[in-house]
């Protein structure tokens, strides 16, 4: 199982970062299978960072093999979605960046990609039109629309499975709207898809 991760897909949470330049392909990295946080355990801070932020996605699960899959076939793909969080440790990453280096570790250190309960992705009209959110201590902090990703999650398994073959059980976090911020110790968040709870754990 491997987790492929959408980075910048959703403009206002780009101007949030300060990137203003569109960008002409998905940015892709990749977070290790070590990296999943499930089940509701807690999120444990990990000492290497200062400034741990969480970015709250809509995640895809990959359902069949896949390669070189064109954008029209890509749904027969995935069968299931839910909620999930992508911790980027925010200081770590400035810092690779402004060095010119890769900011994987930043990304794929342990337990930094939270996923809640997954639930048919038929359930829903239309996959590219669902609202999803997060609560920290019963307060809404995210909210987003799938309808406003840069890149539509058909296209995002069409680009990637170019240069990746994609096998049942791998995830893909497609994104993060507006609205990023660090978490504390101490905090409970609670992710929402069309209103349903489908992630609920909390900071230690």
């Amino acid at each position: 199982m491997k987790i492929i991760a959408v980075g910048m897909n959703y403009a206002l949470h780009n101007q949030e970062l300060g990137h203003t330049e569109a960008n002409q392909e998905p940015v892709i990295f990749m977070k290790p299978d070590s990296a999943l946080l499930k089940d509701g355990k807690p999120f444990f801070i990990p000492d290497f960072s200062e400034e741990v932020h969480y970015e709250t996605e809509l995640v895809v699960r990959i359902s069949r093999l896949g390669k070189n899959i064109a954008p029209r076939f890509a749904y027969r793909y995935y069968d299931a979605v839910t909620v999930g969080i992508d911790f980027t440790a925010r200081d770590l990453q400035r810092k690779f960046r402004q060095q010119g280096h890769p900011w994987e570790l930043s990304k794929g250190f342990d337990s930094s990609a939270a996923i809640g309960k997954f639930v048919p992705a038929d359930r829903y009209d239309n996959i590219q039109n669902i609202h999803f959110g997060l609560t920290i201590d019963g307060t809404e902090v995210q909210n987003g629309c799938t309808a406003d990703m840069l890149f539509q999650i058909d296209d995002i398994i069409a680009y990637v499975s170019q240069f990746v073959t994609l096998k049942m059980g791998d995830l893909l976090y497609t994104g993060t709207p507006a609205g990023v911020g660090p978490v504390s110790v101490g905090q409970h968040l609670q992710g929402y898809l069309e209103g349903e709870k489908l992630l609920d754990f909390y900071i230690r």
